[in-house]
C-alpha cells in the first residue's frame, strides 16, 4: 500500500498547520503552475494493449496510464521518420510550412533555435525548470536555452548468447536478440532512472522533464525475461498477398521492401516480431518506473503526463518493414494525456477522432497558461480533454516529402503523391488499408472533400544539413530533393 503522508493526514484532521520545506514549496507550485513529466517513445506502433494493434502485447503500465488519461486511439504523426516527426512537434510546426521534410543533422539545430522557439526552452522562458534525457529531439540536444540539466546514458557492453535471437548483417543494426547483461547498463533503464532521480528532488519551481525511451528503435533488443514473457507462437499480422498491385509508383517506392524479402527467405519475420514485442515490454517497464515514482511523489496530483510516439512501424504489413510510408502501420502512434487536477474526471476515455501529434504543442502551453509563438501549428485538445467528443477543426495530416501527404479523419485515409496519383481506403469496412478505392467513381466527392485540406502553400526543402547518410541508397530520399520544386 502507498504510505500516506503526513500532510495528507493532517489535512483528514482538519487540523491547521503552519508548513514547512518540501511541502510547503509543492503546495505553492499547486496554486501556480503544473509540472509536465513528457515521455517520447521511439519507433512505437500501435502494438499495445490500449490501442489493441497486437493481442500478445504486454504494457500493463502504458494500459493503466491510458484508463487514467485521455487515450486518442486514432492519433498520427507529422511525418513517418524520427527527425521531421519531432522537429515538427518540438517546434510546432508541420513540415509543409518549415521546409523540414527528411531526416538532418544535429547541425540544424541552432539554427532552428533562431528561428522557433521549441517547447522544452518555451517552458524554461516562463519559469520552468526543465530537464531531459534520452531521445527528445532527434540526437542528443544539450542546449543551455532549453535546458537547466540534460543526461546522457553511458550504455555499458551488450551481451548476448549464442544461437539466441535472429541477426542480419554485419553492423548489428538488424538484431533482434535478448540481451544478458545487467539492467542497469540499458540506455533505456539509465534515462528513466534519470527521471525517477528528478521526481524525488524537491523542487521550488514548477518543472518540464522530458524522458526519452529509445526502444522499440532498431536493434530490437531487449532484457530475456521480456522475450521469455511472450506466447511461444506469435502471431503475424494480417496480411493481402497481392495487396500492393492497386498502388501507385511512388507509394512502393518508399517500402523497404528489402527487408521484408530478407526476413522472409530467412523465415524470421516471427523473430523479428517477437523482439519487436519485447522491446515494446522493456519500453513499458522502464515508463511504469518512472509513472510509480510519480505517483509516490508529491507531485503526483499536479503533474501532467503526456507520452507521444514519434511514428508507427511496419511489421511486414504492405511486404514493408519500418517507416517512411503514408499508410497507417507507420502514422498512427500512442498518445496519451493525464492530467490529475481534471475534477470529475471518469476512468476509461477515449478519443477516438483522427488527431496529430502537431497539436501538442498548444495543448501544453494552454494547460500551463503560457504563451504561444504566432507561427505555431495545430490546435489545442484542451476541449478534448475535457469532452473527447468535441468535434476538432482539422484532421490529421502526414508529410513524407514535399508533395507526399496523408489526410486522415475517422473513417477515411486519403493519400496523394507529388506525381498526383492517389490513394483511398475506408476504415470502417477496411482498416487494414487493402482497397484503394481512390479511382472509383462512387468515392470522387469523398477525395475532393478530403484534397482540402491539404497545404494550398508547400515550403520549400530546407537543403542545408541534411543528414548525408539519409541519401544514400535512399529513394525516398531522393525523390524528396529531386521534387523540392523550387
Amino acid at each position: 500500500m502507498r504510505l500516506i503522508t503526513i500532510a495528507f493526514l493532517i489535512q483528514l484532521l482538519g487540523i491547521t498547520v503552519s508548513m514547512t520545506g518540501c511541502n510547503r514549496a509543492n503546495d505553492d507550485m499547486d496554486k501556480q503552475k503544473p509540472n509536465v513529466l513528457f515521455i517520447a517513445i521511439d519507433d512505437m506502433n500501435d502494438w499495445t494493449g490500449f490501442l489493441g494493434g497486437h493481442p500478445q502485447t504486454i504494457t500493463p503500465n502504458l494500459d493503466r496510464l491510458a484508463e487514467k488519461g485521455i487515450n486518442f486511439t486514432n492519433a498520427h504523426c507529422p511525418a513517418p521518420g524520427c527527425s521531421p516527426s519531432r522537429n515538427a512537434l518540438l517546434y510546432g510546426i508541420e513540415p509543409f510550412n518549415s521546409g523540414l521534410y527528411p531526416f538532418y543533422s544535429d547541425e540544424i539545430h541552432a539554427s532552428l533555435m533562431e528561428q522557433y522557439t521549441s517547447l522544452p526552452r518555451i517552458f524554461k522562458e516562463n519559469g520552468y525548470e526543465t530537464f531531459g534525457a534520452g531521445k527528445i529531439h532527434h540526437g542528443s540536444k544539450e542546449d543551455e536555452r532549453q535546458w537547466i540539466e540534460y543526461f546522457q546514458a553511458s550504455p555499458g557492453k551488450k551481451q548476448f548468447k549464442e544461437g539466441e535471437g535472429y541477426i542480419r548483417g554485419k553492423d548489428g543494426k538488424l538484431s533482434f536478440r535478448p540481451t544478458f547483461h545487467a539492467d542497469e547498463a540499458h540506455v533505456d533503464y539509465q534515462v528513466a532512472s534519470y527521471g525517477i532521480d528528478i521526481l524525488k528532488k524537491q523542487h521550488e519551481k514548477p518543472f518540464f522533464l522530458a524522458v526519452g525511451i529509445v526502444k522499440p528503435h532498431l536493434p530490437f533488443d531487449s532484457p530475456v525475461r521480456f522475450f521469455d514473457s511472450l506466447p511461444e507462437h506469435i502471431e503475424a499480422p494480417d496480411i493481402l498477398e497481392n495487396d500492393l498491385l492497386d498502388i501507385p509508383k511512388i507509394g512502393n517506392s518508399f517500402r523497404r521492401a528489402g527487408d521484408d524479402r530478407a526476413f522472409k527467405k530467412d523465415s524470421a519475420w516471427e523473430d523479428v516480431r517477437r523482439a519487436y514485442l519485447a522491446c515494446i515490454s522493456w519500453a513499458d517497464y522502464n515508463i511504469g518506473r518512472v509513472l510509480e515514482e510519480l505517483e509516490s511523489s508529491p507531485y503526483a496530483n499536479n503533474t501532467i503526463v503526456v507520452v507521444w510516439s514519434d511514428h508507427g512501424y511496419h511489421l511486414g504489413e504492405k511486404m514493408s518493414f519500418r517507416k517512411f510510408t503514408l499508410w497507417e502501420e507507420a502514422t498512427r502512434v500512442p498518445f496519451i494525456i493525464y492530467d490529475p487536477r481534471q475534477e470529475n474526471q471518469t476512468e476509461g476515455r477515449e478519443c477516438n477522432q483522427s488527431v496529430s501529434l502537431i497539436n501538442i504543442y498548444r495543448t501544453l502551453t494552454e494547460m500551463a497558461g503560457l504563451p504561444t509563438p504566432d507561427y505555431v501549428d495545430g490546435e489545442s485538445l484542451v476541449p478534448q480533454l475535457k469532452a473527447p467528443n468535441t468535434p476538432l477543426n482539422k484532421p490529421a495530416i502526414t508529410s513524407w516529402g514535399r508533395g507526399n501527404y496523408a489526410v486522415r479523419i475517422q473513417d477515411w485515409r486519403y493519400i496523394r503523391y507529388f506525381d498526383g496519383t492517389e490513394e483511398l481506403y475506408h476504415h470502417d469496412q477496411d482498416e487494414n488499408e487493402w482497397y484503394n478505392l481512390a479511382d472509383s467513381p462512387e468515392y470522387q466527392s469523398k477525395k475532393l472533400e478530403l484534397n482540402k485540406y491539404l497545404p494550398d502553400q508547400e515550403a520549400p526543402l530546407i537543403e542545408e544539413y541534411i543528414a548525408p547518410w539519409s541519401l544514400e541508397g535512399a529513394d525516398k530520399a531522393r525523390l524528396i530533393k529531386k521534387h523540392s520544386n523550387e
